[in-house]
């Protein structure tokens, strides 16, 4: 498995994997816990903006960067981060793995490349969030297995 920074081509296979990997959370786990209102209203064109959002991940003029994981021609997992150098912090704000990628150690590898790019740009702290539900359950395990401190929080909804 290479590791290697994100060039230009590998933003559509970025934007799918993000869409495949958390498509089952907005579809089987978010929508049928908050119903059809609260859905649409905060998440109703999910693969929309994730479209958006992937295509801005990269910018190392803006200090975002990301790193993908490539076996052989198939790019099968990626990480984007971000450091503030003022403050010393930096933020991982996607990790995506491919099905048939996952537990091979990907998320991990990729999630230490990126501690390791932090630190060399100045940061002292790192940010990474997922959530609380089941299908997140993978997620806090990897980082609590990488030495993350878990913050309780909770977020709550109202149709009004």
């Amino acid at each position: 498995m290479l590791i290697r920074p994100f060039a230009a081509p590998d933003l559509a296979r970025l934007i799918d994997l993000t869409i495949e990997t958390f498509g089952p959370f907005y579809e089987e786990h978010f929508r049928p816990l908050v119903g059809e209102v609260i859905f649409a209203n905060q998440h109703g064109d999910w693969r929309g903006d994730y479209r958006t959002q992937v295509a801005e991940l990269h910018d190392p003029g803006q200090h975002k960067h990301v790193a993908v994981a490539v076996d052989g021609d198939v790019i099968a997992a990626y990480v984007a981060w971000s450091v503030d150098p003022a403050r010393k912090n930096g933020a991982i704000s996607h990790l995506a793995v491919s099905a048939g990628h996952r537990r091979h150690h990907l998320g991990t590898t990729l999630c230490e490349h990126a501690f390791a790019e932090m630190r060399a740009l100045g940061a002292e702290v790192v940010e990474i969030g997922t959530g609380g539900d089941p299908f997140h359950a993978p997620a806090r395990a990897l980082y609590e297995k990488l030495g993350c401190t878990l913050l309780p929080i909770a977020v709550y909804y109202k149709t009004l």
